[in-house]
């Protein structure tokens, strides 16, 4: 492992005499060939600056012949100039690492994004992943409670796990993923790290400030690269999240949540980078490389004996369509995949999550229990049933139904009424008091449902409840 230094945020880049790498001699938007004039060769991912202006950052990327450097810039242009000298810092990019980013927000060099003071005393830790050999990984471990109820038992997420929430613009995946952080930090003793990755400047204000009114931002560290930086800001800062995640589970020996935010701009990043590049793309116009993209960071998320790194990430969906290439890429990392229905979220059932082609490798009798798995697979064929039936109820209404089907059709009714659920994050927009219910609990009012025990019940009644026994439901 590289060694970890001491130092400030605002000391660490520092230094006096820095080797002269050669100059600027074409300025292709975010690309910038150096030609380099002197014996020194930057190693590709070295970082280097402006020898004027430090704030002038560029990644050495590539090299074309033996002294045409082609960089990464990852600041803005309108300070290069034509002949502008160009300098190395002789290390590639670190971050500050451990307990003092804990509460803070910063950018991909570590500068405070959260309008805080200096960091202060930190870990640097290098964002690339390191190799090691002699590490031990650790299997997956128990399912977490998130008391969320169509997650717990349609999806559950397991300790050391990787979840994929799936979905197109506005169908919640963001309040979602919120309300999994807040309640995971509530019930366990870890940390979390956050990575806003091309999200809106006001998106990573508005976290900041949820977490806060939560009572869970002192235990997260957050790291952004917004939608209005470089694509290599962009791509590189899901490479500097998974550093400080690393950092927690190596060195400080705790269980890690990394919640990702979204991953899909962390691959279109890296197409924009491509594509200005010159790359020849893929059959479908992403980047060639986008399968070994995800995997090198995808498997920086795993467990050891030290501790552990469970993972939820955001995946937009352009125009809804999962078989585009980049969201395949991801999901074939995912251990559990939590699909967001937008027509289920026209229709006002929150959370907007699709029971039946959510899926998660935790559903096993020996991983869930054997009562668990006997009432999702129950309630897999009751809403299977379902979706065949509406569509006749659409056509000539539940009146028309045989006894049986309507007995189908309402109880799957009450089934997709229950799995609404009021969040603690969105309480001071609807005005509902956030719930959080038990697995155990779940999966004994599923049951019920299923067996008809709420028969006689109005669904309505049983929306945005938590469990049936404090709603007053259970018979």
């Amino acid at each position: 492992m590289e060694p970890l230094m001491t130092t400030t945020a605002s000391t660490r880049s520092d230094k006096a005499a820095l080797p002269r790498v050669g100059s600027v001699r074409r300025v292709v938007g975010q690309i910038v060939g150096v030609e380099c004039d002197g014996d020194y060769r930057p190693e590709l991912g070295e970082l280097l600056h402006a020898a004027d202006d430090p704030s002038v950052r560029l990644e050495a990327h590539a090299y074309r012949g033996e002294r045409m450097l082609y960089c990464l810039l990852h600041s803005s242009g309108d300070k290069l100039a034509r002949g502008s000298a160009i300098v190395t810092t002789e290390a590639r990019i670190t971050v500050p690492a451990g307990s003092a980013l804990l509460g803070r927000a910063i950018d991909l060099y570590g500068d405070p994004a959260d309008g805080g003071g200096p960091i202060g005393e930190a870990a640097l830790r290098s964002i690339y992943a390191v190799p090691d050999t002699a590490r031990g990984l650790a299997p997956l471990g128990d399912v977490l409670d998130t008391g969320i109820k169509a997650v717990d038992f349609f999806a559950p997420i397991q300790k050391g796990g990787k979840a994929a929430l799936v979905g197109g613009a506005g169908v919640g995946k963001t309040v979602l993923q919120t309300e999994l952080l807040r309640n995971l930090l509530t019930v366990t003793n870890g940390v979390s790290v956050f990575a806003g990755i091309g999200e809106r400047v006001r998106e990573g204000r508005d976290l900041y400030d949820d977490l806060g009114k939560q009572g869970v931002r002192d235990r997260t560290a957050m790291v952004f690269g917004y939608i209005n930086t470089n694509a290599a800001v962009r791509f590189r800062t899901a490479a500097a999240a998974a550093a400080l995640a690393e950092h927690f589970r190596d060195e400080e020996r705790q269980d890690v949540l990394l919640f990702v935010d979204n991953v899909f701009r962390f691959l279109q990043a890296g197409s924009e980078l491509a594509t200005l590049l010159g790359e020849i793309p893929s059959e479908y116009g992403y980047q060639a490389t986008l399968e070994s993209e995800i995997a090198q960071f995808e498997n920086r998320l795993v467990s050891t004996a030290q501790g552990s790194i469970t993972s939820i990430q955001a995946l937009y969906v352009p125009v809804d369509e999962l078989d585009n290439p980049a969201v395949v890429a991801t999901l074939d990392h995912m251990d559990t995949t939590i699909i967001l229905s937008r027509e289920m979220a026209q229709q006002g059932r929150h959370p907007a999550i699709d029971p039946l082609r959510s899926t998660s490798r935790a559903i096993h009798p020996d991983v869930v229990g054997p009562e668990h798995y006997a009432a999702v697979t129950d309630a897999a064929a009751l809403l299977n049933q379902y979706d065949r039936l509406a569509r006749i109820v659409a056509v000539v209404g539940e009146e028309e139904l045989a006894p049986q089907n309507r007995q189908v059709f309402r109880r799957a009714e009450l089934l997709l009424a229950y799995l609404t659920q009021s969040l603690f994050v969105t309480a001071a927009t609807d005005g509902r008091t956030g719930v959080s219910v038990a697995r155990a609990d779940t999966v004994r009012d599923v049951r019920a449902i299923l067996d008809g025990s709420l028969d006689a019940a109005e669904p309505e009644k049983l929306r945005f409840i938590g469990d049936l026994a404090s709603a007053g439901l259970l018979p």
